[in-house]
């Protein structure tokens, strides 16, 4: 498992990368928030009412910060966060 500090502009995310199969987990946290990886359930996140964001294909964090969102949870749509977006600027309004 591998924890790393990612700088955003407006601080410090966290990242957790988790080799599993044949990809890796992915998820970078920000102060109010977070982007997942394809492994993680965008259904579940909704239910619980968390500020989530996903992106697919990623093996890397600069992988995620690089990728645009492609499910966005109620939540996250209240700071902003939109399909399209990158994550690295989805991260920022997570903050």
């Amino acid at each position: 498992m591998q924890i790393e500090t990612i700088e955003l502009n407006k601080g410090n995310a966290t990242g957790l990368k988790w080799v599993l199969g044949h990809a890796p987990l992915l998820i970078i946290k920000a102060p109010n928030g977070f982007v997942m990886c394809g492994y993680l359930n965008m259904a579940v996140a909704e239910q619980l009412g968390d500020v989530a964001a996903k992106v697919t294909g990623v093996r890397s964090f600069d992988d995620v910060l690089k990728s645009r969102v492609v499910e966005v949870s109620s939540a996250a749509m209240d700071l902003g966060v939109q399909v399209g977006m990158t994550a690295y600027d989805a991260l920022d309004l997570m903050y």
